[in-house]
């Protein structure tokens, strides 16, 4: 017989494997650490605009933890999280790398740079949901073609 904490460990899980398991343990891990990261970022900006210094430490934070960004993606696929929430690790990759693209343009469409800042809201938002709904335990989705799959016999 089971011990009850293993028991309940196993029902949490599901019908997820053990990596599929620890993969979405460590998305929803990262998933906050990228957010606090958006978080600094922000300050970084918002000290570089109120002291009058350079955004050199704002340019380089980023750059330090983007790769987040591919490492949640990673997790998300190997988490076997819901087609959803993957396509908008996705977007948050594709936003992340368009935050570049919007600071070259700075000098030749000011219009278009501004919409960097706009876009890190994007960033924000989309990472904390994301965050929040880190998936450890089925979806809706995934319990509901569990039980209504025929049973192996």
């Amino acid at each position: 017989m089971a011990h009850p904490a293993q028991a309940a460990a196993t029902a949490d899980r599901g019908s997820l494997t053990p990596t599929a398991y620890f993969a979405r343990l460590a998305y929803g891990v990262a998933a906050w650490l990228f957010v606090a990261c958006v978080v600094v970022q922000v300050f970084l900006a918002g000290y570089a605009v109120m002291a009058g210094s350079t955004f050199e430490v704002h340019r380089s934070f980023g750059y330090t933890f983007g790769w987040l960004t591919l490492v949640l993606l990673a997790l998300a696929l190997v988490g076997r999280l819901t087609r959803n929430r993957v396509w908008l690790t996705v977007l948050v990759l594709v936003l992340f790398t368009l935050q570049s693209v919007f600071v070259a343009f700075r000098a030749s469409i000011p219009m278009v740079a501004a919409l960097h800042p706009v876009n890190a809201l994007a960033i924000f938002w989309i990472a904390l949901w994301l965050a929040r709904h880190t998936g450890i335990r089925e979806s809706r989705s995934e319990r509901r073609a569990r039980l209504t799959a025929p049973a192996d016999e």
